[in-house]
């Protein structure tokens, strides 16, 4: 399957409804690999392992820059990050697969050069699990 019709929303904790957010090029790996714990004991003959918890890392979203509306996903997401607030966000796939969670977002813009496309990263810092919900 390809990546082509995945979409990110995001809806702020008074908000009932998803706000999508347009432009969007590229979607982050989803999920983690849990740390490996030793619990070996002087008895064991070979090392013993649980697992740990796992760690996302930032969730890193590119998009086309347009700053040329208020609500431009450019100048949404930079008001999230001055506010510091924790939004709950909804990626989608086109399969109907959805990935919700909660994160507080950094927004930062590519440089550019002669017939180079200006984009901008929306880097999620994870502020809860991630909820997966399969196509039906």
């Amino acid at each position: 399957m390809l990546a082509n019709g995945a979409k990110l929303a995001f809806k702020k904790s008074e908000q009932t409804t998803w706000v999508e957010l347009p432009g969007l090029k590229e979607i982050p790996e989803m999920g983690s690999e849990p740390e490996k714990v030793e619990t070996t004991t002087l008895s064991d003959s070979v090392k013993q392992y649980e697992q740990g918890i796992g760690d996302v890392g930032d969730l890193a979203y590119k998009f086309k820059y347009d700053n040329s509306m208020a609500d431009s996903p450019y100048r949404v997401l930079r008001e999230i990050q001055a506010d510091g607030e924790v939004v709950t966000f909804k990626e989608t796939l086109k399969d109907g697969t959805a990935t919700e969670f909660k994160g507080q977002v950094s927004v930062k813009r590519t440089g550019g050069g002669v017939n180079a496309v200006l984009e901008f990263t929306a880097n999620i810092i994870l502020q809860s699990e991630l909820s997966i919900t399969d196509p039906s």
